[in-house]
């Protein structure tokens, strides 16, 4: 028997091989933070509406959010790109390898839409690293059409079922009273020690986690001076935990620690959300299988199911979307010498051979998958009675 002929899409996406590596390595080449990555949105836009994709920006009021738009199938495939770095270390959690991967993905099933019935979105979401552009867009309804949302991440290994944490993002201020503190201590009210008895507070509150929650942060404002009496000071934190239920309880208590500082200084604080908060990943387990189905025939090995769920990424977005929309956030395995997302070494691995691999195998399974899907009459089926329930809940 001879091998089986290439799919249009495989065909689509092999032809474009070249140029998707090449725009991974251009947007890892010029880091942008998050909702400032607008020579990145250009750079993935292109392609895609040099292919007849019809491209919306500005949306949701984001000036780098886009929605790029093919077909006009009634199953509606969104696929979610990523391209904000991290500060000073850029492109460490490899959001070049999703962007490229996103639009390798969508060029091939651009190819196939018209015979399976899909609408395809590319779905641009800024600032995933910090201020939650899938949570804004999902809320002013960039979603509302998407039957099914893809994306794949980089990370040091394959995991088909991958978990995250909610994330709450918070700053907490507290505001004492200047005063000399050699000439007269005794008329200040120290908002740095406000943050040190915060920090021993938390520090001691760690013994009684639960299982999945976790707290770190940085002090983002100490004081001006040794001579002077800190009359302000700012904590930078991420409260994380397995679910929403269990942030909530670890936001209460953390709250109670942040009281507890400007309590025994005699300071007063205040607590900011500095971004909406992150909610867990819940794929979709009929998706997942068929994506795991579609890796192995490119060859990689996934780490076993039952070992994903004690493997969690940190947190995402995507985790928002996936609690209102059908969808997979699976990672892709790149050889980064035994470094992990957000260490300087994993930015460094995120353009070489094996990242560039990704690319090409990430884009290659989820239009794969999403291909399997379409012609699944079940699937597509229950795909597509979730959306009609949930357009009806928003009416």
């Amino acid at each position: 028997m001879g091998t089986p002929a290439a799919s249009p899409a495989d065909v689509a996406i092999s032809a474009a091989s070249a140029e998707l590596i090449a725009l991974s390595h251009a947007v890892h080449a010029e880091p942008e933070l998050a909702f400032e990555e607008t020579r990145s949105v250009a750079k993935i836009r292109t392609p895609l509406a040099e292919r007849g994709f019809e491209v919306t920006t500005g949306v949701a009021g984001l000036p780098t959010a886009f929605r790029a738009v093919y077909g006009t199938g009634p199953l509606t495939v969104g696929i979610c790109a990523e391209y904000d770095a991290l500060p000073e270390i850029g492109h460490a959690c490899g959001h070049n390898i999703i962007a490229a991967s996103s639009v390798g993905a969508a060029l091939g099933l651009a190819a196939v839409a018209d015979d399976l019935g899909l609408t395809v979105v590319v779905l641009g979401t800024p600032a995933e690293e910090s201020g939650g552009g899938k949570i804004l867009m999902l809320e002013d309804g960039a979603f509302d059409d998407i039957a099914l949302a893809m994306m794949v991440h980089p990370g040091p290994a394959d995991i088909v079922g991958a978990r995250s944490l909610a994330l709450a993002d918070l700053s907490v201020t507290f505001h004492g009273r200047e005063a000399h503190a050699s000439a007269a201590p005794e008329l200040g009210r120290n908002a740095a020690d406000a943050v040190t008895v915060t920090q021993v507070a938390l520090g001691l509150l760690r013994q009684h986690f639960r299982p999945g929650q976790q707290l770190h942060g940085i002090v983002a404002d100490g004081g001006v001076a040794p001579n002077i009496v800190p009359g302000h000071a700012e904590l930078l934190y991420y409260l994380r935990a397995a679910d929403a239920a269990s942030l909530d309880d670890l936001m209460r208590r953390a709250s109670a620690c942040f009281e507890a500082g400007a309590l025994a200084t005699g300071c007063t604080h205040e607590i900011r959300t500095l971004a909406p908060t992150y909610t867990e990943l819940t794929p979709d387990p009929a998706v997942l299988e068929v994506y795991r189905t579609q890796l192995a025939g490119l060859g990689r090995v996934p780490i076993a199911p039952e070992l994903e769920a004690a493997r969690p990424l940190g947190s995402t977005d995507m985790g928002n979307v996936t609690n209102v929309v059908p969808g997979i956030h699976p990672v892709i395995g790149i050889d980064a010498g035994g470094a992990v997302t957000h260490q300087p070494a994993f930015a460094a691995a995120a353009v070489n051979d094996s990242a560039d691999r990704a690319v090409v195998d990430g884009a290659t399974a989820l239009a794969r998958t999403a291909m399997a899907v379409a012609r699944d009459e079940e699937q597509k089926s229950r795909l597509l009675q979730r959306l009609v329930e949930r357009q009806e809940d928003i009416r």
